[in-house]
């Protein structure tokens, strides 16, 4: 009984101590300005001081504008670490490290879990869809019976120029792969991870430069291209018998729509098809799947708000009202904004430009908060926040990982300054933890959910930022993102999502997009001589990382002999691409900045200050309790 005793006043001592650290800040209110956390923090950088007083506290973002000055100061521990030229033996190294990383995971996937969808690393085992649960919508909407990690991997072995395995896994898919199977999918999962990555594979094997080397398969007969054919008439039911136009969410890929299909549906999944859908129409000389798809496109966009000119993150499909009033860059609306960008860039329709242009003024003008300019002036950083469509004001004080696309697409458009400041945010996020939790609260300093299933979007930031200014300040970023990749999340066999980013616990799932995008954007970042950028090519991302080939074929339009009386096709030449409201004039980061920080130090240690604050003040309270016990 008496070690029974022991156990409980043990545990009645721990609680009373949480007890009181959570009145810390009544006790002691000028040290504990925000809410304390329950899980302990990974110590700042020893280069980090403590926040000045008077600096900003991201005050300024409840409301429009600026108002906190800036942080001021020397900022030799930034240029120490990453001014200065990268060494070329270095990142040599870093790239066979980012080939090896996907190499292992691949390797893996191939030797424990084909032909099930994903791995699961820590059981070294494969994972299909969940037929026990079919309200398990995590595991349902992505898995549908179909070898998934395989085919979303396959343009990423041909980019790491292994034609060998590009071969075998692409006569794998062909010989194994069928879609005809009793599987209800997301349609925007399967269409961006299955059916872009079978039509980048087709693109590759039939280009007849073959920069990445011999890509070619013997006896080739289109198989991938009927293969997408297949698959997008299966997806087509989503589109039928809604009163808008805007596709049902998801498919049941033998027997079409589900009887009990809900009737919600998010804006990033209705309006991020066209890409796919309009590379298809153009190769099989069928205009239908890019029509369904541009008129989900538009249905969307006329329900845009009449004074703001913004979307909300979820819709109705049969009566066109919104559900979710969030306007946002992250879950549920980023790859809106990137496709309209995207499929200009692709197809050359002047309407998807003006759709662009009037959406990213409206972001602009409604989600912008901070300074002006990223690198003068006062006030707090550039951020992108949630808020309300109909009115604009301020929803919630949290954004999520995978707006970290964000500064990638900025930089497609030549809004690189903007695109610094805000993918330094991120990374700041990234130093502190390791990863970047799925969504994190600015407010409060501290991750709302602490997961990361190692997606790309800082790391897609990161290597756009690198080609659109050559700055190494960005191969330190990737050289920190790898490493703690590989200290954090690689397991037994593959690589492991974090189920909390402060505990550094690990959930037994290895996503396919880790390989065919996070792999893919840190091995090209570190490999300046790969065909991608050296051939003469010219190649665009689909947003599952996908490379797709910039072409004339693509700009034959068939849509428009459909609706001939919408005069919404006209061309327009690749260099009359512009974007509106930029925060600077800028278009391309002067060769004299090369080697300078691309964000003034100043401005560095704010945002940095701004990410560790809470850890600094939390170490103040505890050190100060400790004292008084």
């Amino acid at each position: 009984m008496q070690w029974r005793s022991l156990v409980l006043g043990l545990l009645l001592l721990r609680l009373g101590l949480q007890a009181l650290l959570a009145l810390l800040p009544a006790l002691a209110p000028g040290l504990c300005l925000r809410r304390r956390f329950p899980f302990p923090f990974p110590p700042p950088p020893a280069a980090l001081s403590p926040p000045a007083a008077g600096s900003s506290h991201w005050g300024s973002l409840l409301r429009r504008g600026g108002g906190a000055a800036a942080v001021v100061g020397a900022g030799d521990e930034y240029e120490r670490r990453y001014s200065g030229a990268f060494p070329p033996q270095l990142r040599a190294r870093l790239r066979d490290a980012a080939r090896g990383m996907f190499v292992f995971g691949y390797d893996s996937y191939m030797q424990h879990a084909f032909p099930r969808d994903e791995l699961d690393p820590l059981h070294c085992r494969g994972r299909g869809p969940d037929r026990h649960d079919p309200s398990n919508l995590n595991i349902n909407d992505v898995l549908g019976n179909y070898s998934l990690t395989l085919i979303d991997a396959l343009d990423t072995l041909a980019v790491m120029g292994n034609s060998s395995e590009f071969q075998k896994a692409v006569k794998l898919v062909i010989d194994t792969v069928s879609f005809d199977k009793d599987s209800t999918v997301q349609v925007f999962e399967a269409t961006i991870r299955v059916l872009g990555s079978l039509l980048s594979a087709h693109i590759i094997i039939t280009d007849t430069k073959q920069p990445f080397g011999d890509m070619t398969i013997k006896d080739y007969d289109n198989e991938l291209l009927h293969m997408a054919h297949d698959l997008a008439v299966r997806l087509l039911p989503a589109f039928e018998n809604t009163k808008t136009g805007i596709p049902y969410p998801r498919v049941n890929l033998k027997k079409g729509v589900p009887p009990d299909s809900n009737n919600e549906t998010c804006t990033a999944g209705a309006g991020s098809l066209l890409v796919e859908f309009g590379i298809l129409s153009r190769l099989l000389g069928d205009s239908t799947f890019e029509w369904v798809a541009r008129r989900a496109v538009k249905a969307l966009w006329s329900l845009r708000n009449n004074n703001t000119g913004l979307l909300g993150n979820v819709v109705n499909i049969q009566t066109g009202h919104w559900v979710g009033k969030q306007s946002g860059l992250g879950a549920g609306s980023d790859s809106f904004y990137e496709y309209l960008l995207k499929s200009y860039i692709l197809f050359g329709e002047k309407e998807d430009l003006e759709m662009f242009n009037d959406a990213y003024r409206n972001i602009q003008n409604h989600l912008r908060r901070g300074r002006e300019a990223c690198n003068e002036g006062e006030g707090d950083p550039p951020l992108y926040v949630n808020v309300n469509m109909f009115t604009g004001q301020l929803m919630n004080t949290w954004i999520d990982s995978l707006q970290a696309f964000f500064p990638g697409l900025q930089v497609l458009i030549g809004d690189v300054e903007d695109a610094i400041c805000l993918h330094a945010f991120y990374y700041a996020i990234w130093k502190r933890y390791g990863a970047l939790p799925e969504r994190y609260n600015w407010q409060l300093q501290a991750p709302d959910v602490p997961f990361y299933p190692l997606r790309p979007e800082l790391v897609e930031s990161t290597y756009l930022l690198y080609q659109a200014t050559k700055n190494p300040f960005y191969l330190h970023v990737g050289m920190d993102i790898l490493q703690s990749l590989e200290k954090y999340t690689k397991a037994k066999c593959g690589y492991a999502t974090l189920h909390h980013v402060v505990e550094k616990t690990k959930e037994d799932r290895m996503e396919s997009f880790f390989l065919s995008e996070t792999c893919k954007y840190l091995y090209l970042l570190f490999d300046e001589e790969n065909p991608l950028h050296k051939s003469g090519n010219k190649y665009m991302f689909t947003t599952e990382g996908h490379i797709v080939s910039v072409d004339e074929r693509f700009r034959n339009s068939l849509w428009q002999d459909i609706l001939p009386e919408e005069d919404s096709t006209e061309k327009i030449k690749p260099n009359e691409l512009k974007a509106v409201n930029f925060s600077s004039n800028c278009n391309r980061v002067p060769d004299e900045r090369r080697y300078l920080l691309p964000l003034k130090s100043n401005y560095m240690r704010q945002i940095d200050r701004m990410i560790l604050e809470e850890y600094q003040l939390l170490c103040s309270s505890q050190r100060i309790f400790l004292g008084w016990i």
